[in-house]
């Protein structure tokens, strides 16, 4: 049977491998007898009564019933040996971080007993005083030797007076000698003593003092009542070993034991992982028409058999065949072990084409997720983290400089509202109100641009030659040199709340733009981002037709916790649930919160424990992405304060977006050449002259500017400023 234990201290092991072979597994694994071994082995001490801080290698279940097949002895390495230098210190990389973990356990153990050492000053003196008095009686009864009371008891009792005599001359002559040492110790302590209190320097004394309290305190104190408390408690390990898998899977009736072509067999030896976060160990099933698809029904029973919680067991296909599969069976519940804060809290420029940090997968690896080509779809029931999750990855892109964002918040919270900061188009909601006066009107003509972008896209692409542009598609390079090229990261958070508006008009068109870029986005540079709590059942006809398709062209899926396995797979495609992956089988509770199932991103399907960004991380990350816009002169659209439509060139606005980083005055001639680069369908015809003469219009002065030594009519930045500031005023 399995003992209580704390659940703040429990943790699990595997150690050995296979109970019926004669080894134990592992990649330092050495061919012992367990057999022999086990007849010499003493019996393990179990803890004393009350001390629940010491732990011991107990065995925690039952002798397992041998049974199955053999288990074969992996090499150490292909050429069998161990390695010379420990892994720890193999490389300098491996060294600065073995160093970096002993500098942090230490730092941590000397700030836990530093805190708790007045109160430790304050037992040890308590102990001391009693250890005082307990070593003043052991001193009297070994003067007295008391021991030989019993003896001289019972040679009275047999009326045997030559040995009474004999015992009490012999402890006469004990306590003459022992008193005389006695008197020795008190002439040493009373004479001694101030001499050494003159003469010793003070550390000596201090260093004396110490010690002795200690000592004392040692002896003073009971057995179970330690003074100084350990700073890391060493965990009570559970044995999962090849004996207790075939119980687990006889049990969960996927074969059986003593039938014939019904063992459960293993494909490889039972070993910790690489992270050394749990054990895992190859199966193959009998054959007895036994597939993966009941390996999957019965992970319950599996779970139960291995007495560990559900969350701990994770199943994992073999391709190689159906009735092959990997067990790991991890230490403790790693889903609710939180993955931390997001690394992007350094508030560093990032590059949208490089992998984004999502989150910790079950075994601890690190997940990133490349945004670029893929349009991403997210859902959750409420309240299970699928905004923190989508913003995390719209927080990524954000600290891109060169990346614009249109975000399109459909529930009208306060989760998106910082990312005014930075966005080049923002919309919220899907009812008219005083900041964004109409959303559904500003919505259509975003979609309208983004198609429009990625017609013009397409179009500058088709033009390049092919030794600048060889496979017809954007790269970061090109990103870089042309701004039209730049990527564009379309944010859609309940995205449904816009297939179901009162105009079925406005519907059907959103719905088809929708579908369009995502079609045809990816490959233009546009990203998508979707995030949905209703991803079914919504709109009607053509409608209804053009969200599902919408919802099923996203490359990549990730899912939290759903209602059920409908949603489940209305989010992660039907081909996942035949896979084994069901979102609402996923634990409930605060402790999984942000936890969910990523397919489609790699032929790896991790369940994720996003990093998490909270509102004020969120503010704190755009506003260092808006630094680097405004260093990189990136700002543009909402950003910068321009409406989402105009009817006519706003010159003011668009003169301020192409002013980059700290440039205080442009020339005329440089003005009209980013305006005709950057804005191709408002200025692709523009010349110093008719920008010069549009910003005087307005009330631009054209003034003498000095551009790295070269000295012509333009523009200060200071006057535009002014201009709209005033113009805003008004």
């Amino acid at each position: 049977m399995t003992p209580p234990h704390d659940d703040d201290r429990f943790d699990w092991q595997a150690a050995e491998t296979d109970l019926t072979n004669p080894t134990t597994g592992g990649p330092d694994a050495e061919v012992v007898d367990l057999d022999d071994a086990r007849s010499r082995r003493a019996p393990r001490p179990r803890p004393p009564a009350g001390d629940e801080r010491t732990h011991y290698d107990v065995p925690l279940d039952e002798e397992p019933t041998p049974g199955g097949g053999p288990v074969d002895v992996p090499p150490l390495s292909p050429s069998g040996r161990k390695p010379v230098v420990p892994p720890a210190l193999a490389g300098w990389a491996n060294i600065k971080a073995s160093i970096r973990y002993a500098l942090a356990v230490t730092a941590y153990r000397a700030g836990f007993h530093g805190l708790r050492s007045p109160w430790y000053a304050v037992q040890a003196s308590f102990w001391a005083t009693i250890g005082l008095f307990r070593l003043a009686n052991w001193q009297r009864r070994w003067w007295w030797v008391s021991e030989q009371s019993a003896l001289r008891q019972a040679a009275a009792d047999a009326n045997d007076p030559a040995m009474w005599h004999k015992l009490h001359r012999e402890v006469k002559a004990t306590r003459a000698w022992r008193g005389t040492v006695l008197v020795g110790e008190v002439a040493a302590v009373v004479v001694g003593g101030p001499i050494v209190v003159a003469l010793a320097p003070w550390w000596a004394l201090a260093l004396a003092g110490v010690g002795a309290v200690a000592g004392l305190a040692h002896i003073g104190r009971p057995v179970d009542r330690p003074i100084i408390t350990p700073a890391t408690v060493a965990g009570r390990f559970r044995r999962i070993n090849s004996d207790v898998v075939l119980r687990a899977y006889y049990a969960a009736g996927l074969g059986h034991p003593d039938r014939a072509n019904q063992q459960i067999t293993f494909g490889s030896n039972m070993s910790r992982d690489r992270s050394d976060t749990g054990s895992q160990v190859l199966i193959d099933l009998p054959f007895n028409g036994k597939t993966w698809e009941d390996v999957l029904k019965a992970r319950p029973a599996i779970a139960a058999g291995l007495d560990v919680s559900v969350n701990q067991v994770f199943l994992t296909r073999d391709k190689t065949s159906h009735r092959r599969h990997t067990l790991f069976v991890a230490d403790r519940d790693p889903l609710a072990v939180a993955a931390g804060r997001t690394p992007l809290l350094d508030g560093k420029p990032r590059d949208i084409w490089a992998p984004a940090p999502f989150g910790l997968d079950e075994r601890g690896h690190r997940v990133e997720l490349l945004m670029m080509w893929v349009s991403i779809l997210i859902g959750a029931q409420p309240r299970k983290g699928k905004t923190f999750a989508a913003r995390a990855l719209a927080l990524f892109a954000a600290l891109d400089p060169y990346t614009r964002l249109l975000v399109v918040d459909g529930k009208m919270s306060a989760d998106w509202d910082k990312f005014r900061l930075i966005a080049h188009r923002y919309v919220c909601g899907v009812v008219p109100n005083s900041r964004d006066n109409d959303p559904i009107t500003h919505l259509l003509d975003m979609l309208r641009e983004v198609k429009t972008h990625i017609q013009e896209v397409n179009d500058f692409l088709a033009k390049l030659p092919t030794t600048e542009c060889p496979e017809g598609k954007i790269t970061r390079e090109l990103s870089r040199k042309y701004p039209l090229l730049r990527v564009w990261v379309l944010v859609m958070e309940e995205f449904q709340n816009y297939f179901e508006t009162d105009d079925q008009d406005d519907n059907k068109e959103i719905a088809a733009l929708l579908s369009f870029i995502m079609a045809v986005g990816p490959s233009a540079g546009v990203i998508i981002l979707s995030s949905s709590q209703k991803p079914s059942g919504v709109g009607a006809g053509d409608v209804a037709r053009l969200f599902n398709r919408y919802r099923d062209n996203h490359a990549v899926r990730f899912a939290l916790k759903c209602g059920n396995r409908i949603v489940s797979e209305a989010i992660l495609g039907g081909d996942a649930y035949a896979e084994g992956f069901d979102a609402s089988a996923l634990p409930t509770g605060k402790e999984y919160l942000g936890v969910g199932i990523l397919y489609g991103a790699d032929d790896h399907t991790p369940i994720v424990r996003t990093y998490l960004a909270d509102h004020g991380d969120a503010e704190r990350i755009l506003t260092a992405a808006r630094r680097h816009r405004e260093s990189a002169g990136t700002l543009s659209g909402y950003a910068l304060g321009e409406e989402i439509t105009r009817e006519k060139r706003d010159v003011l606005a668009d003169v301020r977006a192409v002013f980059r980083g700290k440039e205080p005055g442009l020339h005329w001639k440089v003005i009209a050449a980013r305006l005709a680069e950057e804005m191709p369908e408002h200025y692709a015809d523009a010349t110093d002259e008719s920008v010069s003469a549009q910003c005087r219009a307005v009330g631009v002065p054209s003034v003498s500017v000095n551009m790295r030594g070269s000295v012509n009519r333009g523009a200060r930045k200071v006057d535009i400023v002014r201009l709209m500031d005033g113009r805003e005023s008004a």
